[in-house]
């Protein structure tokens, strides 16, 4: 078999990749270990949601996919809040401040992964192949062959490594990574509340680590994601669920009331990975598998969003000039807008995590005034409000407004 592009991994960033590549005059094949299962509205919420930004929602636009994310359910959060257990100020960031409807939205991962990959393949040249798993890779001068668990061997131009932190292909091509271990674990469910989240994402600093509350369609219910030591996250998952209710309102104090109910609880070790290199000639890895950060700024799905639209856009370049989507001059763009950005965001991250991770009376006081400051300096606070929004630097052509979409604006000073 024979492809002009073999992504593998069909998740979420890997489809949005295809979708984004469907009009081109590309065959295409998604390679993953699953199959895609259409969601329901009735369906129980999954633990694993995503606070896309709206640059991610303007990609959705773009490529046909978020008309079927919203057809099944979603939450725009208008409004975010962060505070520290130990301090007193209150960072708090609001759309209507900078005249938009909405800073992002809550979506379920599950339902992304589905209306992107459904997207992808209403391309007449898009393929998927599932399940399937990539078990080895060659190298030749004009072209990569992939070996399938089957037997089977593919041809093509160009393999994209979009298979997760765990990646097949970073693994095979081979490509190194650095790493740096955050000793905590994630816990994430869905949780009740008394009190309404009012379409805001909620986020505590405690001295264990960061808890946010991000809110779900339904006006009483909040995804969390509580980061703690593990030993700290070992003892919370062994909780019954009515000690851990009392345990998760203590801890979060009383803004959202009491927590009455929770779902099954799962927990995934925190880890930051960053690929030495995105690319080799005729490869390149995207989302997890080039990075992984720390999920207290929930910015995770929306850099290997970025990472798909822009090598989406310096392949189409590319073709424009009649070179191979794997030619190096178009993968070595990619890595060039992509890695330095995705760096800073994860030492941003690395950094954020440290300084609130310390508890010397200074620092907390230095903590306190410098929210202080952010809040009574509006320009300043203007200028974070629109980073939220993701509408701030070298942002590809998906991530704009889609003309004829009313409502979805490019952030303005």
């Amino acid at each position: 078999m024979k492809a002009d592009i073999v992504i593998v991994g069909a998740g979420m960033v890997g489809s949005l990749l295809a979708a984004a590549l469907k009009d081109r005059d590309l065959d295409i094949l998604l390679i993953d270990t699953a199959v895609v299962t259409p969601p329901a509205p009735q369906d129980p919420y999954e633990p694993r949601v995503s606070a896309i930004s709206r640059a991610s929602e303007n990609m959705f636009r773009h490529v046909g996919a978020w008309e079927k994310v919203t057809a099944v359910r979603h939450s725009p959060y208008t409004r975010m809040e962060v505070r520290e257990e130990e301090g007193r100020a209150e960072l708090a960031f609001a759309a209507a401040d900078i005249g938009e409807s909405h800073l992002g939205c809550l979506v379920e991962n599950r339902l992304m992964q589905w209306a992107l990959t459904t997207a992808a393949l209403e391309g007449p040249r898009v393929r998927l192949l599932a399940p399937a798993r990539v078990t080895g890779l060659e190298r030749y001068s004009s072209h990569w062959r992939v070996q399938l668990d089957s037997g089977e061997v593919i041809e093509t131009r160009l393999v994209v490594g979009a298979d997760g932190a765990q990646s097949a292909v970073r693994r095979l091509a081979p490509l190194s990574m650095d790493v740096w271990d955050y000793h905590q674990k994630a816990i994430v469910c869905t949780v009740r509340t008394s009190r309404p989240h009012d379409a805001t994402a909620r986020q505590i600093f405690l001295k264990t680590g960061p808890l946010a509350f991000l809110p779900l369609p339904d006006p009483h219910l909040c995804s969390i994601v509580w980061s703690a030591i593990h030993e700290r996250a070992d003892a919370i998952l062994k909780l019954e669920d009515e000690a851990f209710c009392r345990e998760l309102t203590t801890a979060f104090g009383d803004s959202l009331g009491t927590v009455e109910w929770a779902d099954r609880r799962f927990a995934f070790p925190l880890v930051a990975r960053h690929a030495e290199r995105y690319t080799l000639p005729g490869l390149a890895l995207i989302g997890d598998a080039a990075h992984n950060i720390h999920p207290l700024a929930g910015q995770g799905v929306n850099l290997g969003f970025l990472d798909a639209a822009v090598l989406a856009e310096e392949i189409g370049r590319g073709l424009d000039r009649r070179l191979s989507p794997g030619h190096e001059a178009v993968l070595g763009r990619y890595a060039r807008r992509r890695r330095g950005h995705n760096a800073l965001i994860m030492h941003s991250m690395t950094g954020l995590e440290r300084v609130y991770a310390a508890h010397w009376p200074w620092l907390i006081q230095l903590r306190n005034d410098g929210v202080g400051m952010v809040n009574r300096f509006l320009p300043l606070k203007a200028f974070f409000e629109r980073q939220a929004l993701g509408l701030e630097g070298d942002l590809p052509a998906l991530a704009l407004a889609c003309p004829g979409n009313p409502g979805i604006y490019r952030a303005t000073a």
